[in-house]
């Protein structure tokens, strides 16, 4: 008897064939520096690469539960639209394209919205979700913040409103774009009743969402190195034909140039938050 042959070898192919209990989710790759994390590391760390300090894009879920005291709170019923209101086709249907989404998401459309207490005030935090079409505004995103405005001013309660979108959604075409006057007397109506809006803008912010109720809070707050603007970097210099400055269209740019109030480091956030909140409400902390 061969030992290497009739023992060894078959000993070694029955370990190489044994297929791996390991989960494939495990690592998650930075799209900033490209170090691999952790999963559960990166999760622990509210989504930050502990590496290079960059801000993944989340989800309204995880917004809530590191907003709101103890991560509790109550989503609002958004009104439901019609899915599909010009029969829209490119090489998928609109349709086709929402069902996907929606595979994808707990949620129906590219925002969420939610109620409950943040320190010593009831507050109204909406969620845009990049995730969702690329948080493309269209009339479901549209209603979902006038439904949150109109929740703040029912509960005389703060609005705090996470932007996070490639624009407008073409699918829809002038319909979308018709939810950036609605949504502009949505917040003069918190005005109106004097609550305060406060806007934090998340990487990445552009489009039409930023030519309206994005740039409308009574305090702009940003995400660290989150891309802020209406047309993209990239469009712009092959139009001027010119090198841009470096940085440009980013939060610590626009701060710079006295586009927005502060930009807030996400462990930092919630109590920024809080801390706005409760002076601007006149409250006790």
């Amino acid at each position: 008897m061969n030992w290497l042959t009739n023992f060894v070898r078959p000993k070694i192919q029955s370990i190489i064939g044994q297929k791996s209990e390991t989960p494939d989710n495990l690592w998650h790759k930075c799209k900033n520096c490209g170090q691999l994390l952790y999963v559960n590391d990166i999760e622990k760390n509210l989504n930050i690469c502990p590496n290079c300090d960059h801000h993944e894009r989340i989800g309204p879920t995880e917004r809530f539960k590191n907003l709101f005291n103890n991560g509790e709170y109550q989503l609002v019923d958004l009104p439901k639209t019609n899915d599909d209101p010009l029969k829209f086709k490119d090489q998928k249907k609109y349709t086709e394209r929402l069902k996907a989404a929606r595979g994808k998401s707990e949620y129906q459309d590219a925002i969420a919205v939610a109620y409950g207490k943040m320190g010593t005030v009831n507050t109204v935090i909406a969620v845009q979700n990049f995730l969702f079409m690329g948080g493309s505004m269209g009339v479901g995103v549209g209603n979902g913040i006038i439904a949150a405005a109109e929740q703040a001013i029912e509960k005389q309660a703060p609005l705090i409103l996470f932007t996070a979108a490639g624009g407008a959604r073409m699918q829809e075409g002038i319909l979308s774009l018709m939810q950036m006057p609605r949504c502009t007397v949505a917040v003069q109506r918190l005005r109106d009743a004097g609550l305060p809006y406060i806007v934090v803008l998340t990487d990445p912010t552009t489009g039409g969402v930023t030519a309206s109720y994005a740039m409308l809070g009574d305090i702009q707050i940003a995400e660290p190195n989150a891309l802020i603007c209406f047309a993209g970097p990239r469009v712009i210099k092959d139009t001027i034909r010119e090198e841009l400055p470096e940085g440009f269209q980013r939060s610590e740019y626009l701060l710079e140039h006295g586009m927005i109030d502060m930009i807030v480091h996400r462990a930092e956030m919630k109590d920024k938050l809080t801390q706005l909140i409760t002076l601007l409400m006149n409250k006790v902390a």
